[in-house]
């Protein structure tokens, strides 16, 4: 992903990726040796939020976040991928205030130092970038951690954490098949893995009742208490307000600042979550939370920088890295509730990698989209080619035509639409890696 500025630790890093895989070798071998080697970090942590899931997770990471610093707590934050900078993956507690993302010189002598204990063996840049969460997470003090995980669950690097305060397993469905498995329960059982024995779970909304069960029947074998979306706990919206309910009663609260129906769920796993992690929030935390979050490259509407010029005056441009099927269903049921309130012609901007389905993802936007425009993913040997990226998009019945740049869709956009049009809601997304690219052309990286 293209970086805005110089970066020491960027530096440090490119230099792994020069000796070392980028990808994924699921095992807890390496990072495990490599821990062991910097002393345990990983057994120095606050009490640990882990988060899995095919989609969702990166939403409950931010609500978690958001609602903690709402109560005064110093919260750590590890997520993946970054989108524009490595510094991303890597937010630090400042106790009573909202955490910063990791300084420079202090992730280049993390990254410096794990890499000096790996001393050359075999391991993986993701692993290494792992280790350098512990590290730092162990030397900085905090109250809790929350801790993405990567692939899966598993054998992901992060699923070292011996006894999680509680494990939180989002929305499942297809994705990474290749590592993970072709069937929703085979999936569900690699997610499961970030379960230990005795350890809280929260289980949040499953549309595969398959993977629902696989699920349950984990957290029950392992004897975890747990709680499950649907039947332990819920949130709907009624007047305008979000009504969370599980079994210690209701708790009327404002809608998440994030947009979607989806939020709610996501929402209410994440209060279900805090809870039963033994964390004591308050309603007014709960309400800030829900009212202050945020979640870049998500769902995040651009109201400034270089690229809104290019588009038609007035357009209204979302960006989102949403990938795989089940994230293209919420997402295109978000812009459906946005075409009931205030209609406007939709125009897709996607570019995606080679181990995702677009058919998968294009086919809710049916009816919905005017028109789909693929572009390359910039510097990514596996970006889908934009042809065959809007041969995808044909067969899920959509009007696509491939074209090279992200400007030149929005210049497509801005000839195809006449100066007394309604001005277009244009939808940049397909990708993290696409995302990050427009936010750092755009000026607007994550901060």
């Amino acid at each position: 992903m293209t970086m805005v500025t110089a970066s020491e630790a960027a530096a440090e890093i490119e230099k792994l990726l020069g000796l070392h895989p980028k990808g994924f070798d699921l095992s807890l071998d390496r990072i495990t040796r490599l821990l062991a080697a910097l002393g345990d970090p990983h057994l120095k942590l606050p009490p640990v939020i882990h988060v899995a899931g095919t989609n969702g997770k990166g939403s409950v990471t931010a609500f978690c976040r958001a609602i903690l610093e709402a109560e005064g707590l110093g919260v750590h934050v590890h997520t993946s991928p970054h989108l524009v900078n490595w510094h991303e993956r890597y937010r630090l507690a400042v106790k009573g205030e909202r955490g910063a993302l990791v300084g420079d010189a202090v992730l280049a002598d993390a990254v410096r130092r794990v890499a000096e204990a790996n001393g050359g063996e075999k391991i993986t840049v993701f692993e290494i970038l792992t280790a350098v969460t512990f590290l730092l997470f162990s030397e900085h003090p905090a109250d809790v951690a929350i801790i993405e995980v990567g692939l899966g669950g598993r054998f992901d690097a992060t699923n070292v954490i011996p006894r999680p305060a509680v494990s939180v397993i989002m929305p499942i469905s297809l994705d990474h098949q290749a590592y993970l498995g072709d069937r929703v329960e085979l999936i569900a059982a690699e997610k499961a893995g970030i379960m230990k024995r005795g350890a809280p779970v929260v289980i949040g909304y499953q549309s595969e009742e398959a993977a629902r069960d696989v699920l349950v029947e984990t957290a029950e074998r392992l004897g975890c208490p747990h709680a499950v979306y649907g039947q332990d706990f819920m949130a709907h919206e009624e007047f305008g307000r979000l009504v969370y309910q599980d079994e210690f009663g209701l708790a009327d609260l404002p809608l998440p600042r994030l947009p979607g129906r989806h939020q709610y769920a996501n929402a209410a796993a994440t209060i279900r979550a805090v809870k039963a992690a033994g964390l004591a929030v308050s309603e007014r935390a709960l309400e800030q939370g829900l009212a202050r979050v945020e979640w870049p490259g998500r769902l995040q509407r651009l109201t400034d920088g270089a690229l809104l010029r290019l588009a038609p005056r007035g357009s209204e441009i979302w960006v989102d890295g949403g990938h795989n099927p089940g994230a293209g269903q919420v997402i295109a049921e978000t812009m459906a509730n946005f075409e009931e309130r205030e209609p406007r012609p939709l125009f897709l901007v996607t570019g995606m990698i080679n181990t995702k389905e677009p058919v998968g993802y294009f086919e809710p936007f049916g009816g919905l989209a005017e028109r789909v425009f693929t572009v390359p993913i910039r510097g990514s040997d596996a970006g889908l080619d934009p042809v065959a990226l809007a041969a995808d998009a044909a067969r899920a019945g959509l009007e696509a035509e491939p074209l090279s740049t992200v400007a030149d869709a929005f210049a497509e956009i801005a000839r195809i639409t006449e100066e007394d049009d309604v001005p277009p809601r244009i939808l940049i997304g397909g990708s993290l890696y696409l995302v990050g690219d427009v936010l750092a052309d755009n000026g607007t990286p994550p901060a």
